[in-house]
């Protein structure tokens, strides 16, 4: 296996266990750190089966949090517990509705025949939020029409109401239901959808 192949497997690695940790602690609230390796993170494929190696992934997962501020550290009866932040329940909250529309379009839902339509004009000094929003816009599936315009056949207003939030976009970026685009039949193949609707 190559360096780029071993460090974005390691990068996959920290992002899906930072996530199941701040899973952890939305529904249990203040964790112990103990009880967070014990419950969360064993569902996790890509957990490496030495412990030495699953505490090291935990206690590094947790720093990570912690420094970002979507955990932090509270001290109860002598004893260190991790809590989640308001900005860690923001994440949290965004991953969840990111993989929701994601799988969406793998479920093979029925289509209403709409499409969504996400138009923005981030201004230049704010290039790399705009390239994080496309990068995200890749990553959900949706299809360019033109540099600032996608679509997406299935409803995913709440995602993009936080994406807009998350990225700090407003008004830069709006949300369109259209109920038909000229010339759509490549669209329609990419996303695989009935021709004759």
């Amino acid at each position: 296996m190559g360096t780029l192949e071993k460090k974005a497997r390691e990068v996959r690695r920290r992002g899906q266990i930072q996530d199941a940790i701040l899973g952890v602690l939305l529904v249990g609230g203040v964790v112990a750190l103990g009880a967070v390796a014990g419950n969360a993170i064993q569902l996790l494929k890509y957990v490496p089966k030495q412990r030495s190696q699953f505490d090291y992934y935990t206690k590094n997962a947790t720093s990570h949090l912690v420094r970002k501020g979507l955990a932090s550290w509270v001290r109860r009866e002598g004893k260190m517990y991790l809590r989640i932040t308001e900005a860690g329940r923001q994440k949290l909250t965004f991953e969840q509705e990111k993989m929701r529309v994601k799988e969406m379009k793998e479920i093979k839902r029925r289509w209403d025949g709409r499409w969504r339509m996400v138009v923005f004009d981030v201004p230049e000094r704010r290039r790399t939020t705009r390239s994080r929003l496309r990068a995200l816009m890749v990553e959900v599936g949706f299809i360019r029409l033109q540099n600032s315009v996608w679509v997406y056949p299935y409803d995913c207003e709440d995602f993009i109401a936080l994406l807009k939030a998350n990225l700090r976009i407003g008004k830069d970026a709006l949300y369109a239901v259209v109920e038909q685009i000229e010339n759509d039949v490549s669209i329609r193949k990419h996303f695989n959808l009935r021709l004759d609707v």
